[in-house]
């Protein structure tokens, strides 16, 4: 790797988690506090290399509660900002992931995850932790969370991240899994030109003028960063358009109502899923991150015996694409979710075709990947 370039271009070999800290810093990440955890500690061991370069500052805060408030402190400065972590520590960090859901903070959360519960097993891959980032924190409020399969997709998707938190003002996942964060592969970083980033937009109304929660244009409050001259002031309290609690159910019923619709509202603009062969199928796989690559090769497998099958991915989890879904089941006879996990996006493919369409599952309590014949032979068996 370069050591003077902000964003290092041309032709790489590294692991996903240093492709995220790449695509991170390529998307103008300047602020990232965290704490060490298998196996998403690479992310910012990288980063803490890569920033003193280009004047960015990495902090390791004393645990996640600390990482996961610190961030969204150098947001509100002006700077772009994240945190790193795994399944322990995600679950330590859910009451801040409601705080930057309530004070609008455009901000990245990195999960790589590994099998749980509790401390599980640090090294293993899993995906249970999807619900967690939808659910995680209490209240009703919206999320985005993004999945990658590759390295190189660990660096594009990460840019994606930052740009759907700066466009609509929510925390961010991204949803690794150890296989991912650890798989080494090719990695094309283009010129800086050349990559797409949605910069920080502060407002440009004068002090006085300007109220941090008044939405002017669309569904999403200007920002403003500290230092500015404005006046502001932030609290988890529900509050009025100048920031201030407002204690009555009018008010809350108004913010969290536009809390959820301004991500809800957009689903279509949000949403990344690619879909393969799901025309006439007798049966369709839908899968998301490092699954999403077993899937592909045991379909391949299924054609060959005669199977007539397509894939769907979820590259965007959150907030889930009903009406992709929907159209996905209008277009074959069978669907087999598969995850590493005993059963969650699952789920939400029941709530959307309903109870009377065939709907199978694959997967396992995580620890290891899912054995591509076991997804071959559910295939053959809905087939028939």
């Amino acid at each position: 790797m370069g050591k003077s370039k902000i964003v290092d271009t041309g032709i790489h070999f590294i692991d996903g988690n240093m492709a995220c800290a790449e695509g991170a810093i390529a998307a103008g990440c300047r602020f990232v506090s965290g704490y060490p955890i298998t196996p998403s500690t690479e992310v910012v061991e990288h980063i803490a290399k890569r920033f003193p370069k280009i004047g960015g500052m990495f902090i390791q805060m004393e645990d996640e509660l600390a990482a996961s408030i610190c961030f969204q402190g150098a947001v509100w400065s002006g700077v772009k900002g994240m945190t790193v972590t795994s399944g322990p520590g995600f679950s330590l960090m859910m009451e801040h992931v409601g705080l930057a859901a309530m004070l609008e903070t455009p901000c990245v959360f990195i999960n790589v995850q590994r099998a749980g519960p509790s401390t599980g097993l640090p090294t293993a891959p899993a995906q249970q932790d999807i619900m967690q980032a939808r659910w995680g924190s209490h209240g009703d409020y919206e999320i985005i969370a993004l999945s990658p399969s590759s390295p190189q997709e660990c660096f594009d998707y990460m840019v994606t991240c930052f740009n759907l938190s700066e466009k609509y003002r929510c925390p961010v996942f991204f949803m690794l899994d150890e296989t991912v964060g650890h798989m080494h592969g090719k990695v094309n970083i283009p010129e800086a030109d050349q990559i797409d980033v949605r910069p920080r937009i502060n407002t440009q109304r004068p002090p006085g003028q300007y109220n941090p929660y008044e939405v002017y244009e669309g569904s999403v409050p200007e920002m403003v960063k500290v230092g500015m001259g404005h006046r502001i002031h932030l609290t988890g309290l529900t509050h009025d358009e100048k920031g201030y609690p407002a204690m009555n159910a009018d008010a809350q019923q108004k913010l969290v109502t536009r809390l959820c619709s301004k991500v809800l509202d957009n689903v279509d603009d949000i949403s990344i899923i690619q879909s393969d062969d799901v025309e006439e199928s007798d049966v369709v796989v839908i899968s998301y991150g490092i699954t999403s690559r077993i899937v592909e090769h045991a379909a391949e497998l299924a054609r060959a015996q005669g199977a007539k099958v397509g894939t769907t991915r979820l590259v965007t989890i959150w907030p889930f694409n009903d009406k992709a879904v929907a159209e996905v089941a209008s277009k074959t006879k069978n669907i087999i979710v598969a995850e590493m996990n005993l059963g969650q996006i699952v789920n939400e493919v029941r709530r959307v075709t309903g109870p009377t369409f065939p709907i199978h599952f694959v997967g396992n309590a995580g620890g290891r990947t899912i054995d591509p014949q076991i997804i071959v032979e559910k295939i053959l068996e809905v087939s028939r």
